[in-house]
């Protein structure tokens, strides 16, 4: 299943690859968030395309994903960027994830195919996520599955009874950190989940996308946060998460993004209703302990994305101490 939006030529080079690799039984489903570029009349045309679902607006990548998954007949959904462009193989390596997996995504390369988009997200105790292992050369990744931090939005699969049951994506969220909260939500719901290294695709990735993108990231990491944070974790962590907000509104401002961070703050503030109902049905249907779901977070800043600052030794002897008392009251260091 693919959300397009705006995409040009290049999704034809993900159908085609995509449909010599399906197999008897395999469905392509294109969602079209509206476009000026053509993009609906090349989905339309293509002959591997099972259909197109026309969302007449742009509802945000979440809404137009969870339409999508709701026409999908089969046992796993499949979610693929319009610009992740499938490596031989790709299909036949999903088809095989490891017993009690419930979701499992593809080892996605940058678009030279050589080199690491991520392996497998990272969390951070802060609510930050990141692509793992970026830059690092495809081949010193090992080819046995791994559970990882979150899925990778850009190429991961779903059974349809787990994607059911968390409810699909948060369609508040608009865009970008919709793969991390359904994540949270797969971790708190006791389902399992990692990469599979063999299933690659090629990804045209760019982090940098401007100060839209950054205000995005920031509101939905607190609503994410606010959301999915198991009780006793959210009033551990909460505080440190306070005290940050200043520093980094002042990082904001001296970097040109200063508008972006008061406008992610002010939106948080705005959803709070509507989160604080979302936070009581998540956590209605949360079968792990808070340690539990904690046990993949990390204490260090270690995305290439963040700058010097944030991996300075200061900075990283604190968080790592801060998130120290926090798995010691959580029970993690006495297990």
């Amino acid at each position: 299943m693919i959300v397009v939006f705006e995409e040009g030529p290049e999704l034809v080079v993900v159908l085609d690859e995509l449909t010599r690799q399906c197999g008897d039984g395999d469905e392509v489903i294109v969602v079209h968030n509206t476009s000026r570029d053509g993009t609906a009349r090349r989905a339309a045309r293509h002959p591997g395309v099972t259909r197109v679902i026309e969302t007449g607006a742009n509802p945000g990548f979440g809404r137009a994903a969870n339409l999508g998954a709701a026409e999908a007949s089969g046992d796993a959904i499949l979610f693929l960027n319009p610009d992740a462009v499938p490596e031989p193989g790709f299909l036949d390596a999903l088809r095989a994830p490891p017993d009690g997996w419930d979701a499992w995504m593809g080892l996605v390369a940058l678009a030279d195919g050589a080199h690491v988009n991520t392996a497998g997200g990272v969390l951070h105790f802060l609510g930050f996520g990141w692509t793992g292992r970026y830059g690092e050369p495809v081949e010193a990744i090992g080819a046995d599955p791994e559970e990882v931090g979150f899925l990778s939005g850009a190429c991961f699969c779903v059974r349809r009874d787990a994607w059911r049951e968390t409810g699909g994506f948060a369609e508040s969220f608009f865009l970008y950190v919709e793969d991390v909260d359904l994540s949270h939500r797969l971790r708190l719901a006791g389902r399992r989940f990692g990469v599979l290294p063999t299933a690659r695709v090629r990804h045209d990735y760019e982090f940098s996308k401007g100060t839209y993108k950054l205000r995005e990231l920031e509101r939905n990491r607190w609503l994410s946060i606010l959301r999915c944070y198991p009780p006793e974790l959210l009033a551990l962590v909460l505080p440190a998460l306070v005290l940050l907000e200043l520093p980094l509104l002042a990082y904001a401002a001296t970097h040109g993004w200063g508008r972006a961070k008061l406008g992610a703050m002010a939106s948080v503030v705005g959803h709070m209703p509507r989160v604080l109902r979302e936070r009581r049905e998540v956590q209605n249907g949360a079968v792990v302990s808070a340690a539990d779901f904690a046990r993949p977070i990390r204490a260090e800043l270690g995305s290439p994305f963040f700058g010097a600052a944030a991996r300075s030794p200061a900075v990283t002897a604190v968080l790592r101490a801060y998130w120290w008392a926090v798995r010691r009251a959580l029970g993690l260091l006495r297990r």
